[in-house]
């Protein structure tokens, strides 16, 4: 089969093809690199090479500048784009901040502007993929992932299917709390991307998350239960995604984050800047240095909500959580070679989540086959979730037709209703910041 890759020169590309020469059932026999930046496809190819090297298997690779020649017969899509790049993320970043917001890539009035630039692009991609690869499957994780996914569903279906490693990590590292084997359990979890909380974990009949929460060592020594601390877990009775650090403690980010010296955005622009510039240089030890500048790039993950927590540096349990390319490798495996099994994925809720609608883009466990996803049905959503989920999505769904109307109100509302935004005129000062910052965004500013 063939698998393309829409941001194939991006830095965590080799961790897909690690994935791919470690597949026993080899379902991937071509992989094509698409990006509109060559010298970063040069430089990832060296990287695949050399990570094949040695091996007496491979899947043909290919590298293009060209979307329709790498499209073309494409069995399934994975869309991995950034527009804007990392200078984009860091504008995000800063020009919140200046208002005393949380501007990060998927959450807040980062999250937001970063869909109002990449929505337009990724319906493009979504209607030449339906005139190009008609019967692809389309795996995004093009952040932010939801409304990505939920916009590009408009064009194609439920044949597009939104995934982070956010919850499966959540889930292994909550198994290996427990001490049971991840895959012998089953786990409720429900939410939004980005927005999610793992409510029980099912060995059997019994729901072992009681246990867990009782148990203050077992419940500290992983990366959640570092974050949020016991009493607020024992609170909500639930464990929540990482990324509800931002919302259950804003202002003590929001604190870290005016504190720091460098956004996340800046670390990592300044990081793979240098990565690419060096791999230029030194083609012959592009895999080494990929992998030393890789493991600095997850020891610093969500460095600002362990500043908070107090956390000490991250354990291996909290690194080793089972990355996006293993979500990516158990999903294609089961829609190409109809073996079923159960993922957490980014789906349309299909009228399996009470009080959201049958349209809503929800994160939650499905059936996966050849037929594709299959939403497992959520008995009861407390209020509390339930709320959140509303106003999180009312201001991505604003989000997502600002992008496509080019409507100033829509994105002023998306912004003014995100729960961690708490005024009006700075949601529109920074509204006005990002108009000025982004040529694209230009038709929303306030004076035209």
């Amino acid at each position: 089969m063939k698998l393309v890759i829409l941001g194939g020169g991006g830095f965590r590309v080799p961790l897909v093809h690690q994935s791919l020469l470690s597949d026993p059932g080899r379902i991937v026999d071509e992989l094509v690199l698409h990006d509109l930046a060559g010298d970063r496809l040069r430089a990832i190819r060296a990287v695949l090479d050399q990570q094949a090297a040695g091996r007496a298997w491979r899947p043909r690779v290919r590298a293009t500048t060209d979307l329709a020649e790498a499209l073309s017969g494409a069995d399934v899509v994975f869309s991995a784009i950034r527009v804007g790049g990392l200078h984009g993320r860091c504008v995000d970043e800063r020009v919140a901040l200046a208002q005393g917001l949380i501007g990060q890539e998927t959450v807040g009035l980062g999250g937001i502007c970063y869909a109002l630039r990449t929505v337009p692009v990724a319906l493009k991609i979504a209607r030449k993929i339906a005139a190009l690869a008609p019967d692809a499957w389309v795996i995004n994780f093009t952040n932010p992932a939801g409304v990505i996914t939920e916009a590009m569903s408009s064009v194609l279906g439920d044949r597009v299917i939104g995934i982070c490693d956010s919850p499966v990590g959540l889930c292994r590292r909550v198994a290996g709390a427990l001490g049971l084997p991840f895959q012998d359990l089953r786990f409720d979890y429900l939410g939004l991307n980005h927005l999610g909380w793992l409510r029980a974990v099912w060995a059997g009949d019994d729901n072992r998350l009681p246990e867990l929460l009782s148990d203050e060592a077992a419940l500290t020594s992983f990366e959640e239960g570092k974050l949020f601390g016991p009493n607020l877990l024992r609170a909500l009775g639930a464990i929540p995604n990482e990324y509800l650090h931002y919302y259950y403690f804003r202002r003590e980010t929001l604190q870290q984050m005016r504190q720091q010296h460098v956004t996340r955005g800046q670390f990592l622009r300044t990081q793979q800047q240098s990565f690419y510039l060096r791999v230029e240089d030194a083609p012959d030890v592009a895999l080494r240095t990929w992998q030393a500048t890789r493991a600095e790039r997850d020891s610093t993950y969500l460095a600002e909500a362990r500043a908070v927590a107090g956390a000490e540096e991250r354990q291996a349990c909290d690194v080793d959580g089972g990355g996006y390319e293993q979500v990516a490798l158990a999903l294609m495996a089961a829609l190409m070679t109809d073996r079923p099994s159960t993922q957490i994925l980014n789906v349309r809720a299909g009228g399996a989540v009470p009080g959201m609608d049958e349209n809503a883009v929800v994160e939650i466990p499905c059936t996966v086959d050849a037929k594709g996803p299959r939403p497992v049905p959520v008995a009861t959503v407390d209020h509390h979730s339930l709320g959140l989920m509303h106003q999180v999505r009312a201001a991505e769904r604003a989000a997502i037709r600002a992008a496509t109307t080019r409507s100033r109100e829509q994105a002023l509302y998306a912004m003014v209703t995100h729960p961690l935004v708490d005024s009006v005129a700075a949601a529109e000062r920074a509204l006005d910041g990002y108009c000025r910052a982004f040529p694209e965004l230009a038709d929303l500013a306030r004076f035209r």
